[in-house]
């Protein structure tokens, strides 16, 4: 088959799969808000479909590499290993999808990528095998004890919500004065941060801890104390106005994460090929991501919206804010180490450990089951698949 038509199959893979991470794995933000009636299933997915496009856009590079380059050694990827591999991806989430059982994302593209770079005859990458199977299996336990934790806290009759939410808030703060947004300038050897940015403007500054200046700290203490401010005087006006408005903003956010996020398993194997075909640059690669996503948010996310909101864990409007908060601050740290992450692993941990609050009555334990089995059967289906259909397609085309 011709070299131009193999790059144009790879590319509708990649929006194949784009589709499929905007229905499935960067809708569960949003859901949250959902169960806690803060919003309505068709204008979350709205939503989802508009932040999670603008997070593929800023911050899809890292993951991108890694899913890319980094998971086998060896041969790079083909044109016909992209398509095969990200078709393999997309076929497993939309299962997920029909099914309503959100199929990890990082899961199955890792897999596929995985199994059509081994039947081109690449090694295994067993190093980053070892650190991502470190990082999946800690983002549960880590996820649900930091919501359980931070719901516990907000329930705490001394703790007034005057308090508690304006710390939240401030938590927020610091971490969004240092996400990677793509779209600022930066030295070499640092990230586009906020804090790295507002750096750049002041001039140097002194070293205070590892590659931060005392304008990065400054300006990340900053960040942290407007939102707490903010929320402390909105608490008090109203607690129930601004318990609401941090939910959205909270859910926005992870949705913006899990669009960077997600969008590097979709693009990151077809920018390894981007140079064979003028029209592929790495910008033009990164919007067909953020496309895919955004069509995908907006027709297919409200199935799973309504799965993850109503039938883990029946959460009300403070156990949702638990379960978004290490939403947030892990997607941002698996973008950071560059690290294929599932939102899907990410958000129902969380909602489950928010909800275990009160005890176990609201958790589906049989869902919960059903869902761990689906996500191995994923990661290693995946792999199995996407070596064999690889081995049949090469030998016919």
């Amino acid at each position: 088959m011709a070299s131009v038509a193999l790059l144009a199959i790879a590319l509708l893979s990649s929006v194949s799969l784009a589709w499929a991470l905007g229905a499935s794995s960067t809708s569960p933000p949003l859901a949250p808000a959902v169960g806690a009636r803060a919003l309505s299933v068709m204008r979350a997915a709205l939503l989802v479909g508009v932040l999670a496009a603008a997070g593929a856009v800023l911050q899809g590079g890292s993951v991108s590499e890694t899913v890319g380059n980094d998971l086998v050694l060896g041969p790079s990827l083909t044109p016909l290993a992209v398509a095969v591999g990200l078709l393999t991806a997309a076929v497993f989430i939309a299962i997920g999808v029909a099914t309503s059982y959100p199929i990890p994302a990082a899961f199955a593209t890792t897999g596929a990528i995985i199994g059509v770079g081994l039947a081109l005859g690449g090694d295994p990458a067993f190093e980053t095998y070892r650190e991502l199977a470190m990082f999946w299996v800690l983002v549960p336990p880590t996820g649900a004890s930091i919501a359980y934790l931070t719901a516990s806290m907000l329930r705490r009759e001394d703790v007034p919500d005057t308090v508690a939410i304006p710390l939240l808030g401030g938590l927020v703060g610091v971490v969004v004065a240092n996400v990677t947004l793509e779209a600022l300038p930066a030295t070499a050897g640092t990230r586009p941060t906020i804090a790295n940015f507002v750096s750049r403007l002041l001039g140097p500054t002194p070293k205070v801890v590892g590659t931060y200046d005392l304008a990065m700290v400054a300006t990340t203490l900053a960040c942290g104390a407007g939102l707490f401010f903010v929320l402390r005087r909105q608490t008090r006006q109203s607690v129930d106005v601004a318990v609401r408005r941090f939910l959205l903003a909270l859910g926005g956010l992870v949705a913006f994460s899990s669009g960077g996020s997600q969008v590097g398993l979709a693009i990151g194997p077809l920018r390894v090929i981007a140079s064979e075909s003028a029209l592929l640059t790495a910008q033009n690669v990164a919007l067909v991501g953020a496309t895919g996503i955004l069509v995908g948010g907006w027709t297919g996310a409200p199935r799973i919206i309504q799965a993850v909101a109503n039938e883990y864990s029946q959460l009300g409007t403070r156990r949702s804010i638990a379960a978004l908060v290490p939403a947030f601050v892990i997607t941002q740290t698996g973008i950071l180490l560059g690290f294929p992450i599932s939102l899907n692993n990410i958000i129902i941990s969380s909602v489950i450990g928010s909800g275990l609050v009160v005890g176990t009555e609201g958790v589906s334990m049989r869902k919960i089951t059903v869902t761990a089995v689906a996500w191995l059967s994923a990661l290693l289906g995946a792999c199995l698949v996407g070596y064999v259909a690889f081995g049949f397609a090469s030998t016919r085309l």
